[in-house]
């Protein structure tokens, strides 16, 4: 997210520094820019937005959803310019900031401009973790971070949430609200996030905490989206109050992106949206009546919070996660106005965009409901000025990317770091899932570019081994593997030139070969190979434990040091530390 204000200029995040007055080098004096050479300049430095508004009755910026699971609902003029015209009433005015400067002021103090060596070092820095705090909240793991270290929770940081939306948050959540706090403050320092131990919600005791940690989420979502429309709004009020004003020599009234959506929620399920969705019309003081039946009408029947689901041969979890609906493509839009929320909005006047990865991927390619490619040019510029998300997936390279087209902002008001390219160092990322793997790490390393740092969760594991339900060797091989690119290649070749050689002598008939795509084994085995360790723990003594029924029961499990994520996970992080550091390559366990 980029940065909206903190609660006082007073109450800025520690290190931030008041941005000075922006000028630049007139070209040949080297003084301050005259303004009409300032407002060509600024002209300019939106390379691929259109010269002139869009005519009356033009269908840019009226991008509607059209992809499976979610349908575009396009709104009246009257609707979108809500805002526009709405003088605040007394008690939102004593919800804004009393002095009519002290909006920009604590802008300044959040966020100040980057030099082109600043981002430079961004690109070029490797990614080191300088402190650690403890978690709190969460066993045997702590936060590791870059920057400026933090020293724990906020004081009284929900003082600094807006009056309607902290008094609502504090009605819903009432005794709930402590527990959502750790973590809304971490989201609330603006940094990028990896949290990758969180408890799904379809495991025993998971809902709690799966809640906590997506209320924070949603909370900070909500809590960035209600400041950075007050300073909006407000700019707004000062404008039609004095239509004649020259905003080139205010730098209050930099207030925008190049478009409007400003969070992106990346979510895998449909029924996982669903959830979100639900949560987030509750956090939100504007009124709910009927919007989560009409979200219902729209988005489908909730059938994903069964407590029971249908009994299957599948494990417990995987029937819990696969209760509801399981659809992996929905794309729509949510707006926020002065009096209400608006689901199923058209993209270019939203403020959040709630996607899955395939819907979202073909939408940035241009491919229609049937899997085709129109002859229409592709569009997602409302892409360019997402300023947070939670989940992952490709479609970083199209994050903060310069738009094709004008949709309706003014080019004056658009924040400086849009205009210089810079908006990636300045969008916040929050990675969730239950447990990490290498990609994520290589992408939340080397694309999240925060330039107020990165904070990442480290956890210590102590393995599953003691759920296996009998003694049996488990034997573990090392093979060789000097890249990830390459690991796949070298697990095939030792298995072809060591493994199978030696089945195909064995007088052993019962081999299950376990591979990273098979979900159920052949009964009767009693030498189980893995030739993948699962990303998984939970599915490591679900495998193991299907030899209960054999005799002279044995493992074998195919590793290499590029494995050391999953093995934390399953023989414990010690125990893998060992295992990928000596000179042995064989390991037994019993």
């Amino acid at each position: 997210m980029g940065k909206p204000k903190p609660a006082s200029a007073t109450a800025a995040p520690r290190g931030h520094k008041r941005r000075p007055k922006r000028t630049r080098p007139s070209g040949k004096g080297g003084g301050p820019e005259p303004r009409e050479e300032k407002r060509k300049r600024r002209e300019l430095d939106g390379v691929g937005l259109a010269e002139e508004a869009p005519p009356p009755g033009s269908s840019l910026g009226k991008i509607l959803s059209t992809e499976s699971g979610a349908i575009g609902l396009e709104q009246s003029d009257e609707d979108d310019m809500e805002d526009e015209h709405t003088v605040p009433g007394d008690d939102e005015t004593n919800d804004m900031i009393n002095n009519k400067d002290d909006a920009f002021d604590e802008m300044e103090a959040s966020c100040r401009i980057i030099t082109n060596e600043e981002v430079n070092a961004l690109l070029k820095q490797k990614c080191k973790f300088k402190w650690e705090v403890p978690a709190e909240d969460i066993p045997k793991s702590k936060w590791v971070g870059t920057g400026e270290k933090m020293e724990g929770a906020y004081v009284d940081l929900i003082g600094g949430v807006k009056g309607k939306l902290r008094d609502h948050w504090q009605n819903t959540l009432s005794d709930q609200l402590n527990s959502r706090l750790n973590f809304f403050s971490l989201c609330s320092s603006y940094r990028d996030i990896m949290h990758c131990n969180k408890k799904p919600f379809y495991l025993k005791g998971g809902s709690t905490v799966d809640s906590s940690t997506m209320d924070s989420y949603l909370m900070h979502a909500l809590n960035h989206i209600n400041r950075t429309r007050e300073i909006v709004v407000k700019n707004d009020a000062k404008l039609r109050s004095d239509p004649s004003k020259d905003i080139l020599d205010d730098n209050s009234f930099l207030d925008q992106g190049f478009t409007r959506p400003k969070v992106l929620f990346l979510l895998p399920l449909k029924s996982i949206a669903r959830r979100v969705v639900k949560r987030l019309i509750q956090l939100s003081p504007l009124s709910q009546k009927d919007i989560i039946a009409k979200f219902e009408g729209k988005f489908g029947e909730s059938d994903d919070e069964v407590e029971e689901p249908v009994q299957s041969n599948k494990p417990a979890d995987f029937d819990l996660l696969f209760a509801g609906d399981t659809d992996d493509e929905f794309l729509f839009g949510i707006k926020y106005t002065k009096k209400s929320m608006n689901l199923f909005s058209n993209f270019y006047s939203s403020d959040i965009i709630v996607a899955s990865p395939l819907a979202l991927i073909k939408k940035i390619n241009g491919v229609d409901d049937n899997g085709k490619e129109p002859a229409k040019e592709r569009d997602f510029d409302f892409l360019s000025s997402i300023e947070s998300w939670s989940h992952l997936y490709a479609v970083f390279e199209q994050l903060n990317q310069l738009p094709s087209k004008e949709h309706g902002t003014n080019v004056m008001r658009i924040r400086p770091w849009y205009l210089d390219q810079h908006a990636r160092y300045y969008r916040q990322t929050i990675l969730l899932s239950s447990y990490l793997t290498p990609e994520m790490n290589a992408l939340f390393n080397g694309l999240c570019l925060n330039y107020e740092g990165k904070v990442k969760l480290v956890t210590e594991f102590k393995g599953v081994l003691s759920k296996i339900q009998f003694e049996a060797p488990q034997v573990y091989e090392r093979f060789d593997a000097s890249s990830i690119t390459e690991v796949d290649d070298a697990r095939f070749d030792h298995f072809c030139k060591k493994v199978y050689p030696k089945i195909q002598v064995s007088d052993e008939d019962n081999i299950a070969t376990r591979y990273i795509t098979c979900k159920t084994l052949i009964r009767g085995a009693h030498h189980l190979i893995i030739y993948s360790l699962p990303g998984r723990k939970e599915f490591y003594p679900e495998l193991v434990n299907m030899l209960s029924e054999s005799e002279n029961r044995k493992c074998t499990v195919f590793f290499s040091r590029l494995d050391l994520l999953k093995l934390e996970r399953i023989v414990g992080t010690f125990a893998a530390q060992r295992l990928v550091s000596s000179d042995k390559s064989i390991f037994v366990f019993r």
